[in-house]
């Protein structure tokens, strides 16, 4: 009897052990950090020149920032590299625009998906336009091995189109976007999210139509973590009833800016062709100012489409198409000399930058700068003077954007310092760099710096806050 007593008082000490143990949330509270692992794609998380970028980082950066904690933030190669990450315990959180699958259940609990995307059938803009599920039958279709899109093949060919088949693109090799683009196969399958950002890539692919059936996205919790779980769900809830999620959404789409198909056909020869030629002293440049290679890349873009020859109206000449003034002040020769050119660009570039006050953030700060350097700080100035005026901030790119031209109207430039100028040009000169610094960033194989440190068991840490366009 005295031994079964001890033992009922064992179980009941261990139950007690139990209840009290801490849950996954607490201990993510307690460590102060929330570890997140994910991919490097334009729709999950990318280093852009303003920093980390992409709809699952400014997600979880909005989860640890409720949680009071630091978010570690981390790309891995794979689906399946991710799923090793939860199953180890390495990562309390895969984030990485998933579907829950048999294989996810097995190392994690699928939270309520946040978003349904629509699956789009791509075609090659000479090719026919296919228009229904049927036509897939007789065509050859590419998908990635092992996708989502996959299961959801696999599911029509259940239901509605018994003879269908399709081309499995290993999930290391090209894209079944390029593989069209391409001409190795007539259709592929695209989220609509991932199409927003490849379009701008592949000019040529254009969308068919949309298949029935769209995908759930959702966050996956490691295992043994209810009560991480459920606050995961009552996050996403409220931002859902907010409004906010469906405007990060839409934010953080390749669809925020339009762009015209040839002059992305364009940029892509001269990605392919023309920056091979400089990247290196883009990159040399850059490292010397402390500016990001892409945005002096991107600048030099929208002055000369990286031609060394090119020469302006107005006497500006070479790659950064630099006046005789500017060149002489940066004591450079030969403004045709494509080294030359880019490194006076850089420096020119960063003396602009130091006259724009020190108080104003990124990414104000950047892009303020790159419309001084093409309208002059003066004529900036004035434009933000009046800004102020009409009671708007001279220190947001956006409002002064907005007051710029006035700069080429009388009843404004009258009362300028500076006198006329034509301010619509350096609105539209920021637009574009800022259009081509994106491409860039979507570039593959740019997601991440080279120079990025490795983190801790495969992490790799994200602060809260981007980083600034210029250091």
């Amino acid at each position: 009897m005295r031994a079964l007593t001890l033992a009922a008082a064992g179980v009941l000490l261990l139950g007690g052990c139990t209840q009290h143990e801490p849950s996954a949330l607490d201990a993510v509270r307690a460590r102060g950090e929330l570890r997140v692992v994910t991919l490097n794609l334009p729709t999950c998380y990318y280093e852009g020149a303003q920093g980390s970028e992409g709809l699952e980082y400014r997600l979880a950066s909005r989860y640890a920032a409720q949680l009071g904690v630091k978010l570690t933030l981390y790309p891995v190669a794979s689906e399946a590299a991710l799923q090793d990450e939860l199953a180890a315990g390495r990562a309390d959180i895969a984030a990485a625009s998933l579907t829950d699958s048999p294989e996810w259940q097995k190392v994690g609990d699928a939270a309520v998906p946040y978003a349904n995307i629509p699956q789009l059938v791509v075609y090659q803009r000479s090719g026919a336009r296919p228009r229904e599920t049927l036509q897939l039958e007789s065509a050859r279709l590419a998908v990635r091995a092992g996708s989502p899109q996959e299961r959801i093949l696999e599911k029509l060919r259940r239901t509605v189109a018994p003879t269908l088949q399709w081309v499995e693109t290993a999930p290391s090799s090209a894209d079944p976007i390029e593989d069209v683009d391409s001409g190795n196969a007539d259709y592929a399958i695209s989220d609509a999210r991932e199409f927003s950002f490849a379009r701008h890539l592949y000019p040529n692919v254009l969308v068919g139509f949309a298949l029935p059936d769209t995908r759930p996205v959702q966050w996956i919790v490691r295992k043994g973590a209810p009560a991480l779980l459920e606050s995961v769900d009552q996050f996403f809830g409220s931002l859902a009833q907010s409004g906010e999620l469906s405007q990060l959404v839409q934010e953080a789409s390749g669809d925020t800016r339009r762009f015209e198909y040839e002059e992305s056909r364009e940029f892509q020869t001269h990605v392919a062709e023309r920056l091979p030629h400089y990247r290196a002293w883009f990159e040399e440049a850059a490292a010397q100012v402390g500016l990001d290679w892409r945005l002096l890349a991107a600048v030099g873009y929208q002055e000369s489409k990286w031609d060394p020859r090119a020469v302006s109206d107005e006497g500006a000449a070479g790659l950064m198409m630099l006046t005789a003034d500017t060149a002489q002040a940066m004591g450079i020769k030969d403004r045709t000399d494509p080294q030359q050119s880019i490194f006076a660009g850089a420096h020119y570039l960063a003396q602009v930058r130091q006259m724009i006050p020190d108080r104003i953030p990124e990414p104000d700060r950047t892009w303020l700068t790159i419309a001084a350097y093409n309208v002059g700080f003066g004529h900036l100035e004035d434009a933000r003077i009046i800004a102020q005026a009409l009671g708007k901030d001279p220190d947001s790119w956006t409002e002064v954007r907005e007051e710029l031209p006035l700069l080429a109207q009388g009843r404004w430039y009258t009362r300028a310092k500076r006198g006329y100028a034509r301010g619509w040009e350096p609105v539209q000169f920021v637009d574009r760099i800022q259009r081509f610094l994106t491409l860039l960033e979507w570039q593959p194989g740019e997601g991440v710096p080279a120079q990025a440190p490795a983190a801790p068991a495969g992490a790799r840490a994200a602060s809260a806050t981007t980083a600034g366009l210029i250091p």
